[in-house]
């Protein structure tokens, strides 16, 4: 008896342990990525760690709630453009320009949120859609500000205000450092979130909202909370988007780019943390390398989408589950 209870032991101190080796070992080599990569890669890797933040926003409304929207690029683009208004017309500190960017997003998914979460399924998603696509049109047309469909260029690159000129995050190197700090941050903020009790109600309400609310929750106030921190989250990836790019454009406000997302994260696997950001990663990287060779390359996402759909419904995520219950991992 004794024997078999060590054995217990010695077997959930190995699971302990290995838990916590592969996240060391990826963020050992993100750390690491600066000094071995060259600027182009680095500039893709920290593009993928941006739609990461993206893919996770929308994930706690897809994965964890069950909201379907369709107009999460809403969120995306004003916080892309508010960053890049106030960087020309006002100061590209990004002590102010951020904040401001965040607040704009989250006032408007709590706009949004209202008039959209009291309804459900198809009509939820039809009219996030269209909220999306009066911001769009708002963006292309209203030219002296926004650009219109030129976009808004000559932004200024982002400062701290730590040194004069503002140059502290303009290497690629530190703005690189500056993004995974950030991806960190809203990784483990909402690893911490949907552990939560607020977590495990959202998840409740995805899998059976009469219930939820037949036993005294209030669903309506959930799900508006939970838009509007998605909302934030994706201001807060359209933000860093315009840092890196120095240009905001038309199209982060239309409906594709909210397609887009919502691919990475179906492919990723949805209601999962990791798998947006391993869907971010497949989708950013197969775009790069299937463009260079042809101009179709949005016919071989399609083609990768509807595989996985068929094939792996619950995205890369749980193809690595079925491949560790198999090896008995």
């Amino acid at each position: 008896m004794e024997a078999q209870a060590e054995l217990a032991k010695a077997k959930a101190r190995v699971a302990v342990s290995s838990r916590w080796i592969v996240p060391a070992v990826l963020l050992a080599l993100l750390v690491a990525a600066p000094f071995v990569l060259s600027t182009y890669w680095l500039k893709l890797l920290t593009e993928v760690l941006i739609l990461g933040i993206f893919a996770m926003s929308l994930d706690l409304i897809l994965g964890y709630t069950g909201l379907v929207s369709f107009g999460h690029a809403a969120f995306y683009g004003l916080g892309a453009y508010t960053t890049g208004i106030l960087s020309v017309r006002l100061t590209n500190h990004a002590g102010i320009t951020l904040p401001a960017a965040l607040v704009v997003a989250g006032l408007a998914a709590l706009v949004i949120g209202y008039l959209s979460i009291r309804t459900s399924g198809i009509y939820f998603l039809m009219l996030t859609l269209a909220f999306a696509q009066v911001l769009y049109a708002v963006a292309f047309k209203w030219t002296p500000v926004t650009g219109g469909s030129n976009g808004l260029s000559g932004i200024p690159r982002p400062g701290l205000g730590i040194v004069p000129g503002g140059g502290e995050i303009t290497p690629p190197e530190n703005f690189y450092f500056f993004t995974l700090v950030i991806f960190l941050l809203v990784f483990f903020g909402l690893r911490r979130l949907v552990n939560s009790p607020f977590g495990h109600t959202l998840v409740g309400i995805r899998e059976n909202e009469a219930r939820m609310a037949a036993i005294g929750y209030d669903v309506t106030r959930y799900k508006l909370a939970a838009f509007v921190i998605a909302g934030v989250l994706g201001g807060l990836a359209g933000v860093l988007n315009t840092y890196l790019n120095v240009f905001a454009s038309p199209a982060q406000l239309h409906w594709t780019t909210s397609g887009l997302v919502m691919v990475m994260v179906i492919i990723g696997g949805a209601g999962t943390l990791v798998g947006p950001v391993l869907g971010a990663a497949l989708v950013l990287l197969l775009q790069n390398a299937v463009s260079s060779y042809t101009d179709r390359w949005p016919m071989v996402m399609g083609a990768v989408f509807i595989i996985f759909v068929l094939v792996a419904r619950h995205g890369l995520v749980g193809i690595w589950r079925a491949i560790a219950a198999r090896m008995g991992w």
